[in-house]
């Protein structure tokens, strides 16, 4: 029986006037568990807490508006341009900034958070590559969080299950859902919420929803959760390697350049909801993948010739000596 009946996206409401989306939730908590995993690393490379914070407070808002204006450059002739045409500048201002409707794009946030973090530890003294370290792995993590916002509100997923023969879906309804639940084995609650309302153009099926309403549906790929997924490996790894002997300062960054934009090149082509240079059919992030790879690369060609840094492990024990050294003065 398929029934469609998606996740209410909404995580709390008061008072008929504040809503708080589940889509910003996920967004926090990963924001959060990245601050606190940063914390909790910086200080061993000898980072203050109060210098993370800082730089949390300057850098995370900039981010904000980067992943918005990356949007909203790539969307300019076909949303935003239009919407000044008709409603004028200050709408058109005030509808460049309106996140509530959705419209982030992590390229722009990671540009916007990367930049501002050069200039933040330089005005500080901070080594810059130490940051990268503590910032590359929450990155990986926030964006796995984040992934299940977009779950929440039914987007950021790919094609229909099996595709199309004919103008109609390839498989029965029956068939798309047995390969998410039989042949991915994922859980129910996954598996129902990728029942969704077809796309303009889409072909699909006719179900009732939980009001007893005929919906048109089919079962789409689930590619938020191969992105989130894709993520969490990524970031365990990262915590692996960061504990032996073979990494070297500031090689975190590129690791999450080259991990994550392989997995996003990948997973990018399955999705319907991509942005595209110009009246091209070349999708952005496609694009930016490939140049983050080449610059992943290149920054590990770089931290061992023009830019030398210690290994990773030396960094941590210098630090540990350091604070030894500290606490036996104050006599801790």
């Amino acid at each position: 029986m398929h029934v469609f009946n998606p996740i209410d996206p909404t995580f709390i409401t008061l008072f008929d006037s504040f809503s708080w989306q589940k889509y910003s939730l996920m967004i926090m908590l990963g924001l959060l568990t990245a601050i606190l995993l940063g914390i909790r690393e910086g200080n061993k490379l000898g980072i203050s807490t109060d210098h993370i914070l800082d730089g949390v407070l300057i850098i995370v808002p900039l981010s904000i508006v980067g992943t918005r204006l990356w949007y909203v450059l790539f969307e300019w002739g076909n949303s935003y341009w239009p919407y000044f045409q008709t409603y004028g500048f200050v709408d058109g201002i005030i509808n460049v900034f309106n996140i509530r409707d959705g419209g982030l794009a992590i390229h722009g946030g990671f540009i916007t958070a990367f930049v501002s973090a050069y200039f933040y530890t330089k005005k500080r003294g901070i080594n810059i590559f130490s940051v990268f370290d503590i910032m590359a792995p929450g990155f990986l993590i926030a964006q796995a969080f984040g992934r299940w916002g977009n779950f929440f509100n039914q987007e950021a997923h790919g094609g229909i299950i099996g595709g199309t023969t004919d103008g109609a879906p390839a498989l029965s309804l029956d068939e798309q859902r047995e390969f998410l639940s039989g042949t991915l084995k994922l859980p129910d609650f996954i598996t129902n919420q990728m029942l969704i309302e077809i796309e303009p153009g889409d072909p699909g099926y006719l179900v009732e929803d939980m009001f007893g309403e005929m919906v048109r549906v089919n079962y789409y790929h689930p590619t938020f959760f191969y992105e989130s997924m894709w993520n969490v490996v990524g970031f365990i790894i990262m915590l692996i390697l960061r504990r032996t002997k073979i990494l070297t300062r500031g090689d975190l960054l590129p690791v999450y350049l080259i991990w994550y934009s392989v997995g996003r090149y990948f997973i990018e082509g399955m999705r319907t909801d991509s942005l595209y240079i110009g009246d091209t059919n070349i999708r952005t992030a496609q694009v930016i993948s490939l140049v983050m790879i080449a610059g992943g690369i290149a920054l590990l060609a770089l931290t061992r010739t023009i830019w030398p840094q210690k290994k990773y492990y030396e960094v941590l024990a210098e630090v540990a000596e350091q604070n030894a050294e500290q606490n036996e003065v104050e006599g801790v």
